[in-house]
């Protein structure tokens, strides 16, 4: 072997190849390597390429891998370790080869040094997060991964940070993308000349290796790859062969890593179209090879792209692709197309398949160039491999190598035009696929980054023909699911729609395709191509119309529809994204002049294809009934198009409107829309299902609107301006089925709508001819204008956050169209018209966000009804803009009573737009009007105020569009008696107004009122004559009217027309005779417009005469005609401006006016009241009742509310001190009484029916949070910072308890200190009650309710009856009286001695309870019951910290923990201190003096062994000799170690219930000389030796004076002379410095030490004195707080003066001589430190100044959170988590809901939250910026407390906007944490299932 490889090394003969040495040690590789490389370096190199190849041969035959898995053994034989070992074994020579016998890692390293990193390219897939800026940005899918982003200078930029949906690439550096300026730090412009040349030798071998190497992968690809039976690819086989792959792969993708210089190796390889043939056809006589290249031939064979069903391939195949196999079964069509065959019979009878025929002969013979349909040919490994890559279904790894190499320009435009020539292929293989989601995010993925970029876009689009292929796909994909259309003529309609309910609709498996085409089509040069190529355009337009028209509604008549097919979200996204969008994309580029061709093309272009769908479905001139589409594209186009074509091209409309007949079509379908629309709200169509209202929602939804509903609109507003305008308004009634409804008679017939549906219909006709009037979107206003409106009309809904304003202002689809949300023009209006209001935070009230509200000035002027009507998604929105309105004019005192819509001026139309305002100038529409208006005088049914309104706006809208001022009007006076034609002599409203209709003839059901009268009675003279213009007494008749017209204009029109079989009309429209007998009956009517108007204020006023004409008064109001007064009001208000203007635009109205008034109204006295002032008089009146009204009720409402919050509010303090009058000596004894909230009896709780309060039991930690240091610990945000807990007061606890338990008797350490800091029990109440036997039957209830609830009845939840606060307990209350506080509360003069004896023998007596324990009553069963309650409210390990498990002294301790729990969480709860005094809140809803009771009754069960009673030790002094009997075993817990708080609790709760307040003082006053003493020891520990001896002696003296026990200097030098005589003061090493501070006492200091040290006890048993007695606690300073605490605890002496300085030893009364007691006590002390000196120290010096406790502090900036977190490793599970989560209560980092670090079924966040707070658990979830709070078994979103710079959230991260903390939430959310009022205020619970 050494010979081999030396030989080779000097480079003498080769051994022959099958000598060569098998592969084994690396040096021979890397020698090998050194050889070849030295080989080939030479200028003739033949023979070392040949040696390289047979060496290549061998190492990567392909007939390793595949086969091995077959059978290993012979592999494992071969390359030596089972089948994975041969592929490493190559990769490793391929290493070697390519490092030319050097290390590859160095190879590596010197290869990137010819990096020109110019561009990143870093590549992502999807779930990465990026950022977009908007700013920089050319394209708007320019996007940078967060390096670049951090680098660059993006400061005041619009940009935000995204989570990639499909994947992407970095663009940083890519000049073709966005500016230079965005570029970061790294990718500004090298210059090429500063990279060295790469030197020819060092990529040398790759050239050699590479093209082996890939042509092996390619085999391996082609061999594993079978081509599956049922057309799916089995993914499992998929996968099995890409996971061998991996290596090989991933081996590439570290290639194109090394930068610029491998990657040009590549490219060429790649692209070497010599390399490829050579390789691949020189297979040669290898079988394998033979083998997989059979392989690679038949799955090239389903490559091309052949017809739906996949059943009959395009005849122009190579033989290979077996033309023989043509399928017979071919689609009819598609086999006609072809000319093979003739459609078999069996065939056309299947109507559905010979449908497609039309169609589909176009589609084929459209197609120009047949290599689209054909199968694919490769030329290079490029090319394979991208079929491959499709194949396999885009493998992720080689998507991400593709990709990588983009950073190659070369490479670039190959890579795209391989992409564009497989891209029929793709797209098929999408349909086909299973997992379509996956794919198209990855062909997304790749598409973007090369269609994005203009110049290489517009280099295939003119090459390889990209938008021929594109919209051939497109029209490929949609053939497969097409079916045939049903509306109108169902039978004979050859129209083909698609079919929404397939598969490729609706999971929008098109969308990659159309992306990609609305992302080329965004760029000029390529939308030009498409624009000028017809034949692309007819091409596209058959497209569009497979849409038009399909999701047909058809409405239900008879019964409800069984299945509700929600197929219509997949039609509305289909036409927004495969029609509109393309549609917005082409608009953009028709801006200006130079432009008209285009427009020209798609119009002519898309009239064509309308014309050939019209005669498709068979339509004449009615629509089916019932039926209705929202999709009607081709009328969408052509509406946008005109559009365009006008406001910015100044094409003449008129040249490209088509003929009159053709408009009038156009018209039927929109306007069938909105006629439906107007059905649906009626509940016409209740009967489909809520689905008909989705899509009636949607068709005016924000993102769909300006595709939809606003191009439908304009082009009816384009028929209407070129129609006739009678035929117009007669065809508006007719559509909306009201024409019956429009008669003088009081009674009419509706053939074609029920009774009930009438008066919305008619609202909606009238509504829909007012939005047509005067909206002026597409007819004249500017983009500015149009974006303030929208803005206007959203605000004036309700007030809009920013983000939901941008979301909701429909913008321009398409990206490029300049309005970008959140550009200038967007932010600058917003400031124009809205306010904005900052978030409020109430505790315990919702959320707020910041709003925009909209200013004064524009309710004032801008408030548009009609806007608001339009864009409307649910009609409340429109009555909450009217409440909202209404109350702006009540504040601001412009109008008191229920306003009317205010009339907007509209913005001038555009000229070409001019015959719009015929429509009010019709006589049509003027004898609507005439008539609604009668017949609302005559108060006729089914006509609202509404109606009102409506007709009211149209009349003021005539008059504002008068045509031209009646120059001539005098001369017409010639009056009524010549106009014979009709109702009104001319069209001019101005005129038509003051025409007076005398007769009118209708037809009237025979029961009708009007036919019992007798005909007019002769004796009028005139009447006769008068009868002949009676509007020729004609019956009105729209409908006869409209068919006339519409005769005509047929008959106009070309002769063609007369061919078309006219259907016979519909009998539906025939004489009324069909219906119920109508006779004929003449009405007397007398009235004008104006006469009727006049009536009609008289009658909304409720006054006679209540009109009077402004300007007799005041003649200037007929020359400045804008009054403000009018501007805001009623409907009298809007009745005087019309007449107003009526005046002004006509002498003779003026004149008329004038006389209707004076025929009306009696002469006036000369005093004359004017109408304002009537209406202020008036105004007043009312005023005035209504503020009577209001205080009424007000009172009523008082006196409920105050019974209400008695019952509720004060229930809860039996303790209550009812002052009582104590007449007798006896006082009478009045029990306390509860209310039962269920029941509702009052009475007091007894022992066989108790009553109970409803309490909310929870485990807390929060106490075990308080540290010693008053800063906040910070979230940590860096790898350096960490927190570490063991100075939290829980940890704290924990070392002093299992100290304790090291070295003294168990059972008594549980009696020295509490538990609780962590998992303790916390007792909430809301303060109500209720009987338990009702609580029971409550909870039965609850249990048998299946309403979901938030909560779980089988652990006992549920909600306080009368609150609904959230509990889980009831607490009994002890029956008692209520006057048991007075009665003990008494002083007794007992000496101290006497008192401390009666404590004692109390505490012997066991049982000694007014209940007797051994009677079971109700209560004391209820009292265990809760007591169990209580212990199971938190863990075992909170409860069990005995070494015996189970003993009683671990119940013991628990209880009187809980007791202590609950005392200190109030004091947290109050500020940590007491000086605010009072009955706090949380007093009043306290439940402890209950809690109290059940606690003690059970520990009286446990009696202690009055051995150990520690009162013995605090009250006797003891013999000496009783110490030396226990030696042997562990000793007692010294006195002084004890917890004095802990002791008074122990005191307590032994003594029989209810206690004496002098018992209570007393046993308050020893144990305070026992904290003194602690405090004394702890002070001696502190200080250094000097002091210490200092103060032995000066106090020493002072030891014999009188008041020594009461003066802290003696008792000092006392206590240290007394511990000196131990070990505690020895060994004063250097370790104990620390513990020593270094500051010299003062007297001062040492006092306020003392203080401090005492302090805490005094507070809480102040609290515990409270809920005992109910005693007020009183309010004070901080620095006084220990004296009057001690005072009110009785502890000093009440003639106590406090002029000179407080000292706290004087509260000191001991019970026994001081001196021997603390001697004693010290003894303890001094034997435990003989042996532990060091612990002794520690256990003596208690830190007891907890701070109060606090979550983390959080950074400013959310960003440097989850930059931090986001990428963050879980330290349990080592991945990066999915959803990362952190707690901040500890600062924990957790997997949420991960699987991975599950333990016995319970995921992190739910162990975290049970571990860190006993079942609480407040998480910041990192990639949502949400706050999560688990509380036991469910959990509640919070909310955010990091929000935007508009002041909102934004859960999960969707805008991506700078996020910044709000500190008032993030204090509202430590409120509740601090409070537990979390399952109070939160009100969204569910369960968690311990899935967090």
């Amino acid at each position: 072997m050494a010979a081999a490889a030396a030989a080779a090394a000097v480079g003498g003969p080769q051994p022959p190849q099958s000598e060569l040495p098998a592969p084994g040690l690396a040096l021979d590789k890397a020698a090998t390597a050194a050889h070849l490389k030295a080989a080939l370096s030479r200028p003739d190199n033949r023979a070392g390429a040949e040696e390289l190849q047979a060496l290549l041969e061998r190492v990567l035959s392909a007939e390793r891998p595949l086969a091995a898995v077959a059978d290993s053994e012979e592999a494992a034989a071969a390359g030596g370790g089972g089948p994975g070992a041969a592929e490493e074994e190559a990769l490793e020579w391929c290493k070697c080869l390519l490092a030319g016998g050097g290390g590859y890692e160095e190879f590596c390293a010197a290869v990137r040094a010819y990096d020109p990193a110019a561009l990143c390219g870093l590549v992502w897939t999807a779930n990465f997060v990026a950022y977009r800026c908007r700013t920089c940005g050319i394209s708007p899918c320019m996007s940078l991964c967060a390096e670049c982003f951090h680098q660059g200078d993006h400061t005041g930029h619009d940009f935000n940070m995204f989570r990639s949906q499909a994947g992407g690439a970095c663009d940083c550096g890519d000049s073709n993308v966005m500016r230079e300026s965005g570029f970061c730090r790294r990718h500004q412009i090298k210059s090429s000349s500063t990279i060295p040349c790469v030197p020819k030798d060092l990529l040398m071998m790759s050239e050699f290796v590479l093209p082996r190497f890939i042509f092996c992968l390619i085999q391996y690809l082609r061999e594993g790859y079978n081509e599956p039976a049922a057309d799916v690819p089995s993914e499992k086989d998929l996968n099995k062969v890409l996971q061998l792959l991996e290596p090989q792969i991933s081996f590439l993708e570290d290639l194109t890593k090394m930068g610029g210089a491998m990657r040009s190796v590549l490219t060429q390889v790649l692209t070497n179209q010599q390399n490829y043939k050579d390789l691949t056809s020189g297979l040669g006589e290898n079988a394998c090879a033979k083998k997989s290249h059979e392989k690679y031939l038949i799955a090239l064979k389903s490559s091309g792209l052949t017809y739906p069903e996949d059943k009959l391939v395009y005849g122009i195949q190579e033989p290979s692709a077996g033309t023989s196999t043509l399928a017979v079964q071919g689609f009819a069509g598609a086999t006609g197309t072809l000319g093979q065959l003739d459609s078999s019979d069996e065939e056309d009878q299947d109507g559905s398949q010979g449908l497609g025929k039309r169609k589909r002969v176009k589609l084929s013979s459209s197609t120009k160039d047949q290599s689209i349909m054909d199968v694919l040919k490769h030329k290079s490994f490029l090319e394979e491999l991208l079929f491959w890559t499709i194949k396999y279904e885009f493998p992720q790894k080689m998507v991400t190598f593709l990709l990588n190499m983009l950073p190659d320009q070369e490479y670039k435009v190959a890579f795209t035009k391989t992409f564009v020539q497989h891209y029929a292929f793709i797209m098929k293989t999408l349909k086909k696929s299973h997992e379509s989601d996956t794919m198209s995010n990855r062909i997304v993925h790749i598409s973007v980054q090369l269609f994005s970029n203009e110049e290489l876009a517009r280099q295939v689009t003119e090459e390889c023909q990209l938008l021929d292929i594109m919209v051939t796909v497109l029209l490929y994909m949609m053939e497969s699911c097409l079916i045939k259309s049903e509306l109108q003529d169902e039978e004979n309609s050859l129209h083909v729609v698609v079919n929404c309910g397939e598969a490729l609709l609706k999971n929008n498996t098109y969308w990659p395709l159309v992306s990609d085409f609305i992302n080329i089509l965004s760029h000029q040069s390529v939308a030009k191509r498409f624009l000028e190529d017809h034949g692309l355009l007819v091409t596209w337009m058959n497209f569009v119309s497979f849409f038009q028209g399909m999701n047909l509604n058809k409405r239900e008549l008879n019964e409800h529809v069984e299945f509700e097919s929600q197929t219509y979200y997949a039609a509305f996204a289909a036409e927004l994204e495969a029609c509109a969008q393309p549609m917005w994309g082409l608009l953009s580029h028709c801006k200006v002049r130079e432009t008209q061709e285009y427009t020209r093309n798609v119009v002519r272009y898309c009239l064509e294809a309308l014309q050939d769908w019209f005669d498709a479905i068979n339509f004449v001139d009615e629509p089916a009934p019932n039926q209705v589409t929202f999709h009607l594209p081709l009328h969408r186009y052509y509406a946008m198009f005109l559009s365009k074509a006008v406001k910015c091209q100044e094409l003449d409309l008129d040249s490209v409107l088509p003929d009159q007949e053709m408009l009038m079509k156009l018209m039927i379908h929109p306007l069938q829309i909105q006629a439906s629309l107007a059905e649906i709200h009626s509940n016409m169509w209740v009967r489909n299902g809520l689905q008909i209202k989705g899509q009636a929602m949607t068709y005016v939804q924000s993102h769909f609107c300006n595709s939809m509903i606003d191009p439908d609109i304009y082009l009816l507003q384009v028929c209407a301006s070129r129609l006739d305008p009678d035929y117009f308004i007669s065809s508006v009634f007719e559509r909306f089925k009201v024409v019956d409804l429009l008669t003088m008679a009081s009674q009419h017939q509706n053939t074609v709508l029920d009774a009930e549906h009438e008066r919305s219909m008619l609202e909606g006709a009238l509504t829909f001819l007012v939005i047509l009037l005067s909206l002026r979107l597409h007819l004249g206003m500017s983009d500015d204008e149009i974006l303030r409106a929208e803005m206007v009309a959203q605000l004036c809904m309700n007030d809009r956050t920013h983000s939901s304003l941008l979301d909701l202002i429909p913008e321009n689809p398409n990206p490029k169209s300049g309005i970008i949300p959140g550009s200038y023009s967007f932010e600058s209006v917003l400031s124009a018209v809205a306010d904005f209001k900052a978030p409020v935070f109430e505790p315990g009230g919702s959320m707020q966000q910041g709003m925009y509200t909209p200013k004064a000035e524009v309710w004032d002027q801008e408030f548009d009804p009609v806007m608001v009507i339009l864009r409307t998604v649910y009609r409340r929105d429109v009555q909450s803009a009217m409440d909202r309105y209404t109350a702006f004019l009540k504040q601001s005192g412009k109008f008191p009573g229920n306003p009317w819509p205010p009339y907007k001026k509209r913005t001038p139309l555009h000229p070409s737009y001019k015959g719009l305002m015929r429509l009010l100038h019709c006589k049509t529409l003027h004898i609507v009007l005439f008539t609604l208006l009668y017949k609302i005088l005559m108060d006729h049914q089914n006509l609202s105020e509404h109606v009102l309104c409506m007709v009211l706006y149209l009349i003021e809208l005539g008059l504002e569009n008068s045509a031209d001022e009646e120059s001539d009007e005098e001369a017409s006076v010639c009056g009524p008696e010549r106009c014979h034609d009709s109702w009104f002599p001319g069209s001019n409203l101005v005129s038509n107004m003051r025409h007076f209709i005398n007769y009118v003839r209708v037809r009237v059901p025979e029961t009708a009122p009007e036919v019992k009268r007798d005909s007019p009675p002769s004796t009028s003279s005139d009447s006769v004559g008068s009868l002949q213009n009676s509007g020729t007494a004609q019956v009105f008749s729209l409908v006869a009217e409209r068919r006339k017209k519409f005769q005509e204009i047929i008959n106009r029109s070309s002769s063609e027309a007369n061919q078309v079989v006219r259907p016979k009309t519909s009998n539906k429209w025939a004489a009324p005779g069909s219906a119920p007998q109508l006779t004929t009956a003449i009405l007397e009517i007398k009235e004008s417009i104006l006469s009727l108007l006049i009536k009609l204020h008289h009658k909304l006023s409720g006054k006679q005469n209540s009109y009077y004409p402004p300007w007799l008064d005041d003649i200037e109001i007929l020359i400045q005609p804008e009054i403000p007064k009018y501007s805001h009001g009623d409907g009298i208000t809007a009745v005087e401006r019309i007449l107003l203007k009526a005046a002004l635009q006509s002498r003779m109205n003026k004149r008329i006016i004038e006389e209707i008034c004076r025929k009306v109204t009696p002469p006036v006295p000369p005093k004359k009241i004017t109408a304002a002032e009537k209406k202020t008089l008036d105004k007043e009146e009312r005023r005035q009742k209504a503020r009577e009204r209001q205080q009424k009720l007000l009172a009523e409402f008082a006196s409920r509310q105050k019974s209400f919050m008695e019952t509720a509010m004060d229930v809860d303090s039996p303790e209550n001190d009812i002052p009582m009058e104590i007449t007798t000596a006896e006082p009478q004894v009045s029990e306390a009484v509860y209310d039962c909230v269920i029941c509702g009896q009052s009475g007091p709780s007894s022992e066989d029916r108790p009553t109970g309060l409803v309490v909310l039991l929870q485990a807390s930690s929060v106490l075990g949070q308080c540290r010693d240091n008053i800063e906040p610990k910070t979230l940590p945000v860096t790898e350096e910072e960490q927190i570490y807990p063991w100075d939290t007061c829980a940890a704290v606890h924990d070392v002093r308890l299992s100290l304790l338990q090291r070295y003294f008797k168990d059972s008594s350490c549980l009696l020295a200190v509490s538990i609780g800091w962590e998992g303790g029990v916390y007792v909430q109440t809301c303060g109500h009650t209720l009987h338990i036997d009702c609580h029971k039957s409550y909870m039965e209830s609850l249990r048998n309710d299946q309403v979901l609830q938030g909560f779980s009845v089988d652990k006992g939840e549920f909600t306080c009856p009368l609150c609904r606060q959230f509990a889980n307990s009831v607490l009994p209350c002890y029956p008692g009286s209520n006057v048991e506080s007075n009665l003990w509360q008494r002083p007794s003069n007992k000496n101290v001695q006497d008192l401390i004896k009666e404590v004692e023998e109390l505490q012997g007596q066991p049982g000694a309870f007014p209940v007797s324990i051994i009677s079971e009553t109700n209560l004391s069963k209820e009292m265990e019951s809760v007591m169990k309650d209580i212990k199971n409210t938190t863990q075992k390990k909170y409860r069990d910290y005995s070494k015996t498990p189970g003993s009683p002294d671990n119940d013991f301790l628990f209880m009187y923990s809980v007791a202590r729990t609950n005392l200190e969480l109030e004091l947290i709860h109050r500020g940590g201190n007491l000086c605010s005094g009072g009955a706090s809140t949380a007093g009043k809803r306290s439940c402890l003096n209950q809690l109290f009771h059940v606690l003690a009754l059970h520990m009286r069960l446990y009696s202690i062994d009055s051995e150990f009673n520690p009162w013995r030790k605090l009250t006797q002094l003891e013999e000496v000799n009783s110490q030396l009997g226990n030696e042997e075993q562990q000793p007692e817990v010294p006195i002084l170690y004890h917890d004095v708080t802990s002791l008074l609790l122990i005191q307590i709760l032994m003594m029989p219930q209810p206690l004496r307040k002098d018992h209570f003082t007393c046993i308050v006053k020893v144990l305070f000389t026992l904290l003194y003493t602690q405090a004394l020891a702890a002070l001696s520990v502190k200080c250094n030796e000097e002091d210490r001896s200092a103060w032995k002696h000066t106090g020493a003296l002072k030891k014999n004076t009188c008041d020594a026990e009461k003066s802290y200097k003696g008792l000092l030098s006392f206590v240290i002379s007394e511990l000196s005589k131990g070990k505690l003061y020895h060994e004063e090493g250097t370790q104990e410095c620390a513990m020593v501070s270094p500051v010299a006492w003062s007297p001062e200091s040492m006092e306020k030490y003392l203080q401090d040290f005492c302090l805490p006890f005094l507070r809480i048993t102040s609290l515990l004195q409270h809920h005992l007695f109910g005693e007020d606690l009183p309010s004070c300073q901080e620095e006084e707080e220990f004296s009057i605490l001690s005072s009110c605890l009785g502890l000093l002496p009440t003639f106590y003066q406090t002029d000179h300085p407080f000292i706290s030893a004087s509260c000191l009364d001991w019970p026994v001589p001081a001196f021997d007691i603390i001697s004693q006590w010290c003894s303890e002390i001094n034997s435990f430190t003989e042996r532990h000196a060091e612990q002794g120290k520690a256990l003596l010096i208690q830190e007891s100044r907890w701070k109060l406790p606090h979550l983390l502090q959080l950074p400013e900036n959310y960003n440097t959170i989850f930059q931090y977190y986001h990428r963050k490793t879980c330290s349990v599970c080592t991945k990066v988590p999915k959803d990362p989560a952190v707690c901040l209560v500890c600062g924990t980092f957790v997997c949420l809901k991960g699987l991975c670090c599950k333990q016995q079924s319970y995921c992190e966040c739910v162990l975290h939250s049970q571990n860190c707070g006993a079942g609480t658990g407040i998480f910041l979830l990192i990639n949502a910026s949400v706050i999560i709070i688990i509380r036991g078994h469910r959990f509640c979103l919070w909310g955010s407390v990091y929000l935007d710079a508009h002041g909102e959230e934004d859960r999960d991260l969707r805008r991506g906007k700078p996020l910044y903390i709000c500190k008032e939430r993030y204090k509202v959310l430590e409120q509740q944490w601090i409070s537990h009022t979390f399952d109070h205020i939160n009100k969204r619970w569910g369960p968690h299932y311990n899935g967090l």
